[in-house]
């Protein structure tokens, strides 16, 4: 890639909003200078307001497939995350490698015309339908690397440690069996992707142990330490305190709860990202804040699921870092992800405005994930500024959602007033990715996506 320069009118830079904003970018994607009140000669200009990209903390890429086949009531009128959990296995069970990369494709072509320009694969899907391994164990983790080059986001590939059906080390059961790794064969994955990383500007690896309930305390530690020698300092993402039962369940295995534990038993510390942590009392909250781990929050997949709303209002007060992800994929829009953040505690405090620093509540919510989400993702990134990828989104200043608006109130606009996408166009590492809402390759990638539901059923 050639070096260039681009030229905006007005960009949200970390101190706020700036006019007429140059941005110059190196051959390596990332962001060299930034100067505001500069002149446009001999630069691209910019169609509107630019964003920092959003990161997209938290996706099971196949997922996508399932939104909306999971919206009947069960027969028991009981229908929970547990129940749900049922209705995925099934769906896991008829997945084959290339269906599962025509899913993943097409779900990250969706992310990318939403405005997000990175995202973190917590995958957990490596085995056959029996559990076999694949003659390459890495196998579906290649098929998630090339969609993502399909797509061309930025992605941080987590691979899923998976060992236990609950706390205890209580055996799997058969809709697991996909999932299931002892550490060595686990890390033969971990060890085969990182390989690929080496020289690839857009690709990260780290690990994702599934949740404490799957994860026996040794093996965690375990884990922790052979990927410090592997990748020092690479992204830990885990699911944590999703579920009342889950809290539950960890009190009775180990007498305390969930983040509490997690806490008290690891080194938290800024690569680690707690992904959900719904159910936590006030302390948990502070220290969760204080730790310098980022809070993976999933909205739209919380609200499906049931899940109960994150002390956000108590987090903030910690300063803490968190971030959006799109998780199920049930919405992939972190627009939306920001705004039922806001309105969840809205519902819960009962009163607005509740997710800001004086002022605008899009503004700083969207500051904030971008920056918490690239420090999850283990990018250099979610800012506009220099040595930072060139991540950026431009708005659409034909969105009609947007009239009038300058500044802060754009933001606003853009997360609050309506459902019209405000994206116009999205630079990955310094390369159009979306150009006037369109995604180059978004037909064939949608034709192969229609084609393996056809076929899978």
């Amino acid at each position: 890639m050639k070096p260039f320069r681009l030229f905006a009118d007005s960009a949200l830079l970390p101190e706020g909003w700036a006019e007429r904003v140059l941005i110059e970018i190196g051959a390596d994607g990332l962001i060299a200078a930034v100067t505001p009140g500069a002149d446009a000669t001999g630069a691209e200009r910019a169609a509107g307001p630019i964003l920092p990209g959003m990161p997209n903390l938290h996706s099971h890429a196949f997922q996508r497939a399932m939104a909306g086949r999971a919206e009947r009531a069960g027969a028991s009128q009981e229908d929970s995350f547990w129940t749900w959990r049922q209705v995925m296995y099934g769906f896991v069970a008829k997945l084959d490698p290339d269906a599962f990369e025509a899913i993943a494709a097409q779900l990250y072509v969706e992310m990318l015309k939403a405005g997000y320009a990175s995202v973190a694969e917590f995958h957990y899907l490596h085995h056959d339908p029996e559990g076999r391994p694949y003659a390459d164990p890495a196998e579906m983790s290649w098929r998630i690397l090339s969609a993502a080059r399909t797509a061309g986001i930025a992605l941080t590939h987590l691979p899923v440690l998976y060992a236990a059906g609950g706390f205890g080390g209580k055996p799997a059961g058969p809709g697991q069996r996909r999932f299931l790794n002892d550490a060595d064969g686990f890390f033969r994955i971990v060890e085969r992707v990182a390989q690929a990383a080496k020289d690839a500007p857009d690709l990260r690896v780290g690990i994702a142990p599934h949740s404490l309930r799957a994860v026996p305390p040794e093996l965690l530690s375990d884990a922790a330490a052979r990927l410090d020698a592997l990748l020092p300092g690479a992204p830990i993402h885990i699911h944590i305190a999703e579920q009342v039962q889950e809290v539950e369940e960890c009190i009775a295995w180990s007498g305390a709860r969930p983040v509490e534990w997690l806490l008290g038993h690891a080194a938290v510390d800024r690569r680690w990202c707690l992904v959900h942590a719904t159910h936590m009392t006030e302390a948990e909250t502070r220290a969760l804040a204080a730790s310098g781990a980022v809070a993976g929050l999933c909205p739209t997949t919380e609200a499906n699921l049931g899940d109960g709303f994150f002390p956000a209002v108590e987090y903030a007060r910690g300063r803490g870092a968190f971030g959006v992800g799109s998780d199920s994929h049930i919405s992939v829009s972190p627009v939306e992800e920001l705004r039922w953040l806001e309105y969840g505690q809205r519902l819960l405090h009962r009163r607005r405005n509740l997710l800001q620093a004086g002022g605008s509540v899009g503004a700083h919510l969207w500051a904030r994930a971008a920056e918490g989400g690239a420090q999850a993702l283990g990018f250099q990134g979610g800012r506009i500024a220099a040595g930072c990828r060139a991540d950026l989104v431009v708005l659409d200043p034909a969105c009609p959602t947007l009239s009038g608006l300058q500044g802060d109130a754009l933001v606003d606009g853009a997360v609050f007033a309506g459902n019209a996408n405000p994206v116009r166009d999205v630079m990955v590492g310094g390369r159009w990715a979306v150009r006037e809402g369109r995604h180059s390759r978004e037909a064939e990638v949608l034709a192969r996506y229609r084609a393996a539901l056809a076929r899978i059923g």
